[in-house]
């Protein structure tokens, strides 16, 4: 294994990647829980994730803090103009200058790019595709992992929301593994049964999960024990846990399923308690 890896994954094998690396998308609605993103930090922290997704630019409020027990860093290496409300009149997914050798210098375990599919946008898919190549060349110098994040779009209320087709998820993912993904981060199916398929397709390598947007506690921990089940090697979870009235607890519950293997009602009664301590 890649030695960056071993500070990613826990001696399990698996890994829980808090993603709090929102505010580089540019939308102000997907700031909720990181307004202060110092704060929201904080409260993850004390849970102990095995990892936190950051941006380059605030990345530095997670590897200035002292210790060697700190969550390892996942960089997010793109920005991309998808998420928004409205369609833009062109999509883009540009990466940032440099960012290997940020993610280097930041001491990161493993950058992060997406690679999109939208309807009828294959110049999106072909600057990710570009985009995935290049990041893939400059980790080799560096030997920086790359986790590749396959993501299948389609209109909806509000913008594009996620397409959890299983061909096409699966379809990405061995797309992604083809193009040397170290890791990969995909969504889960719309039928969780078929999650299997898309293990299969990575051929080998570790599949986290996505969180998507924020859902009810019960509906969210049955989903991470069915993925987990299915053969996900983790979980990489954002608005689930940082807009969750107890991110630490939340946070704690989480990581109880990824690596101790508990059941959803188990780690419904680890937020309960969390609930009744806090008041």
């Amino acid at each position: 294994m890649n030695p960056r890896l071993n500070r990613l994954f826990a001696p399990d094998g698996r890994c829980f990647d808090v993603a709090v690396d929102h505010g580089f998308f540019g939308e102000a609605r997907h700031l909720a829980g990181i307004e202060d993103l110092e704060r929201a930090l904080g409260r993850v922290l004390d849970a102990a994730p095995d990892a936190i997704q950051l941006s380059s630019g605030q990345a530095p409020l997670l590897q200035r803090l002292p210790g060697r027990d700190k969550p390892a860093l996942v960089m997010r290496t793109d920005i991309a103009n998808v998420y928004g409300e409205r369609p833009p009149r062109r999509f883009y997914s540009l990466v940032i200058e440099h960012a290997v050798e940020h993610a280097v210098r930041l001491d990161a375990a493993c950058v992060v790019v997406n690679l999109l599919v939208l309807p009828d946008e294959p110049e999106l898919h072909g600057q990710c595709l570009r985009n995935v190549a290049e990041l893939r060349a400059a980790c080799d110098q560096v030997a920086m992992p790359l986790m590749v994040e396959p993501l299948a779009m389609r209109p909806g209320d509000g913008g594009y929301g996620v397409n959890g087709d299983a061909d096409t998820i699966v379809g990405m993912v061995r797309q992604a593994a083809e193009l040397g993904a170290d890791i990969i981060k995909a969504d889960p199916t719309d039928d969780i049964g078929d999650y299997h398929r898309v293990i299969q397709a990575a051929g080998g390598r570790p599949v986290l999960p996505r969180g998507g947007g924020r859902a009810p506690d019960r509906e969210i921990l049955e989903r991470t024990e069915a993925l987990m089940a299915q053969g996900a090697a983790g979980i990489v979870y954002g608005r689930n846990v940082i807009q969750h009235e107890h991110p630490a607890g939340m946070t704690r519950a989480l990581m109880a399923v990824v690596h101790d293997g508990a059941g959803a009602h188990e780690a419904l009664e680890m937020i309960d308690a969390a609930q009744a301590f806090h008041g």
